[in-house]
């Protein structure tokens, strides 16, 4: 199998269209067989819900050469289960969740030649996505939706490793209780923009969005969850119900644990702890661990031991172990890796 000729190293992370993606329709009460395309766009009714009322939702994940050659995804089920969840809370149907595996597949299979070869750092971005395609004008669920996913090679997030980010804590609210913070929907990341941008004009890498009710404990940021670690070297993460549950922290709360032996809590974190904390770092499919150096809360310089130049030393050793269970360097738990070539 012969890679595309590409200068892997130095692809960056933005998006370049490849040959093929998956597309499925549901009509009638039903979704119907899914199919490849070389049609790169979508084509949808002036009236669709996804443009009228914003029905849709997606994921993310990547598929890796590991170092023995294959290609494979990293726990793609909990993508599938979580897609399934954010359909049912803005009441879409469902795609089933072994189509969604097998679309995955037959996309990645589509699109070998794309899938960065090992030890570049470079990897293959996987977007599965919904939307409502039908017509709807009155405010309710639109009767017909497509599924799509298509993937792109990707270079490493960070460019030349990952320095520390300093963040601000934010005057705006990402979810409401009882809301939608918990779903990966694009309503969720279209709210976060204007907080995003401002953050950036002074200055900041990202943004702290705190609990809207009592605006006292940290949530996350606009597109990651955080991790904590003590000054005894234990992993802390906030609890909450209107963080996103990211699959890359539940894999780095497994890994901390059982790799590791370190102590892992999940619980409310407070505001006015953070500077108890030794190191903290915010966790997703893109970068993995994107390590924190400083957060500003409205002139307040809260900064971690762990320093603006490198990530701290336990947070190294997580993404050293996550990283290597993904590339079949450090034997990963059962049912993890799903196997594609």
């Amino acid at each position: 199998m012969a890679k595309k000729d590409l200068d892997w190293a130095n692809i960056g992370f933005g998006y370049r269209t490849t040959e093929f993606r998956y597309v499925a329709n549901y009509k009638d009460g039903q979704w119907q067989d899914g199919f490849l395309t070389e049609d790169a766009n979508v084509t949808v009714n002036e009236c669709a819900g996804i443009l009228q009322y914003c029905q849709e939702v997606f994921e993310g994940l990547k598929a890796y050469t590991t170092k023995d050659g294959h290609i494979v995804t990293f726990r793609p089920d909990l993508n599938a289960t979580r897609m399934m969840d954010s359909a049912l809370r803005l009441e879409m149907p469902p795609f089933p969740a072994e189509r969604f595996l097998e679309a995955i597949d037959e996309v990645v299979k589509a699109n070998a030649d794309w899938v960065p070869p090992y030890g570049s750092g470079a990897t293959l971005y996987i977007r599965p996505y919904m939307f409502a395609s039908s017509p709807v004008i009155g405010v309710k669920p639109a009767q017909e939706y497509q599924f799509r996913v298509f993937v792109t090679p990707v270079g490493p997030y960070f460019k030349g490793g990952a320095k520390p980010l300093t963040l601000c804590v934010s005057d705006f609210d990402r979810a409401a209780p009882n809301g939608t913070g918990h779903v990966k929907a694009g309503l969720n990341y279209a709210m976060s923009l204007h907080a995003n941008v401002t953050a950036h004009a002074n200055g900041y890498d990202e943004n702290v969005f705190l609990d809207p009710a009592t605006r006292t404990y940290v949530e996350e940021t606009g597109g990651a969850n955080f991790i904590f670690i003590d000054k005894e070297g234990n992993l802390v993460t906030p609890k909450s119900e209107s963080i996103l549950p990211s699959i890359t922290r539940r894999s780095l709360l497994y890994v901390a644990e059982h790799y590791l032996g370190m102590k892992v809590t999940e619980r409310p974190v407070r505001l006015d702890e953070l500077e108890n904390f030794a190191e903290c770092g915010l966790c997703g499919t893109a970068a993995v661990i994107s390590p924190v150096g400083k957060i500003v809360d409205h002139g307040k310089d809260i900064c971690f031991p762990s320093g603006m130049d490198a990530m701290g030393p336990v947070t190294q050793k997580l993404y050293d172990t996550l990283t290597g269970i993904q590339m079949g360097t450090i034997e990963a738990p059962e049912g993890w890796i799903r196997k594609i070539m």
